[in-house]
C-alpha cells in the first residue's frame, strides 16, 4: 500500500498539474466507490480545485466548496487520461474527475478487491469521516511526543508503527525500515522503550519518509513497491547494507516483517510463525 513519501510526492504532482482548474463533472464508476451521499458530490461541479494535498495515507482534492478525500488502499492510483478520449467504463475504474479543460483523473484499483473509494466531505475535513481519529503524522511528532504516544500504546512495535490512530502514514515498508534505522527489534514491547529509543525513532523516520520522498520526487509517477528505496524490505536473504548479516523474515499470512538480526535483536532469529514465543 502507498504510504507517506508516495502519497506526498503524487499529491504534488497533481497539484502541480491541476490547482485552478474547474471541475465539470465527478462520477462514480463502481457501486462503492463513493462511501457518502450528503453532500453531493455535485456540490463541486464547476468550482477550481484549490488544492491537492495529503493526510496520512489519504489524498485530498479541496474544491472550495467540498473536498474529495481519497483512498487507494492497495492496488489504486489516481492517473491523468488523455483529453476526450475517456472510456465509459474503464476496466478497473473506481471514479473519475474531468475537468472543463477536457483533461480528466481516473481512480483506478488493481486486482478484485475494489476497496479504494473517495468520500465527499464538506467543510473541514479532520473532524469528519475518513480522517477522523487519525493520528498525527508519522513526520510532524517530536521525541517527547513519540514516548508519550509509545508508553500509552502498549503493543509491539511494528504493530504500533502501522496503526493510523496512534501515527498516520505508515505501513509495513516503513516499519520495517524505520524499526531497522532505529536498531530496535520490530517486536519490542513499546511500554518498555526510553527517551533515548524515541529520539532514534524520530531519527529514522524522518531518515526513512525523506529518502523514499527524493525518490518519489524524482519520477513521473507513483513507484510500485518493488522499486521503493530501503535497507530490509522485501530483501530477505540478502546482506544487510549496515553490518554485512543476513536479512530475516518473520512470515506472516498477508505480510511479512523484515529485519536484521545483528542490528536489531542482538543477533538473535526471530521464530517464523505467528505462534512461537517472540523476542521481547
Amino acid at each position: 500500500m502507498p504510504e507517506l513519501p508516495e502519497l506526498q510526492a503524487h499529491a504534488e504532482r497533481l497539484d502541480e498539474h491541476y490547482a485552478g482548474t474547474a471541475l465539470a463533472r465527478f462520477t462514480p464508476l463502481t457501486f462503492t466507490a463513493l462511501k457518502t451521499a450528503v453532500p453531493p458530490a455535485s456540490d463541486a461541479h464547476g468550482h477550481d480545485l484549490v488544492f491537492v494535498g495529503r493526510r496520512g495515507k489519504y489524498i485530498l482534492f479541496d474544491f472550495g466548496t467540498l473536498t474529495f478525500v481519497v483512498h487507494l488502499m492497495q492496488g489504486g492510483r489516481v492517473k491523468e487520461e488523455p483529453p476526450g478520449k475517456q472510456p465509459a467504463k474503464p476496466k478497473t475504474g473506481v471514479a473519475r474527475w474531468i475537468f472543463e479543460d477536457g483533461r480528466a483523473l481516473l481512480l483506478s484499483e488493481a486486482g478484485s478487491e475494489r476497496r479504494a473509494g473517495v468520500w465527499a466531505v464538506a467543510g473541514d475535513p479532520e473532524g469528519q469521516a475518513p480522517l477522523e481519529g487519525l493520528g498525527p503524522d508519522a513526520d510532524s511528532v517530536d521525541p517527547l511526543r513519540v514516548l508519550e504516544l509509545l508508553h500509552s500504546h502498549p503493543m509491539r512495535l511494528h504493530g504500533w508503527f502501522r496503526d493510523q490512530r496512534i501515527l498516520a502514514g505508515l505501513g509495513r515498508r516503513l516499519a520495517n525500515e524505520i524499526c531497522h534505522r532505529a536498531k530496535l527489534s520490530p517486536f519490542a514491547s513499546t511500554g518498555r522503550l526510553t527517551q533515548s529509543d524515541a529520539e532514534a525513532i524520530v531519527e529514522a523516520i524522518h531518515a526513512s519518509i525523506n529518502e523514499s520522498l527524493a525518490y518519489e520526487r524524482g519520477r513521473d509517477t507513483m513507484s510500485s513497491s518493488a522499486d521503493r528505496p530501503g535497507s530490509v524490505h522485501h530483501r530477505e536473504g540478502q546482506t544487510c547494507p549496515v553490518c554485512g548479516d543476513t536479512i530475516r523474515a518473520v512470515e506472516y499470512r498477508s505480510y511479512t516483517i523484515d529485519y536484521c538480526p545483528t542490528c536489531q535483536t542482538g543477533g538473535k532469529v526471530l521464530a517464523d510463525n505467528t505462534t512461537s514465543k517472540f523476542l521481547k
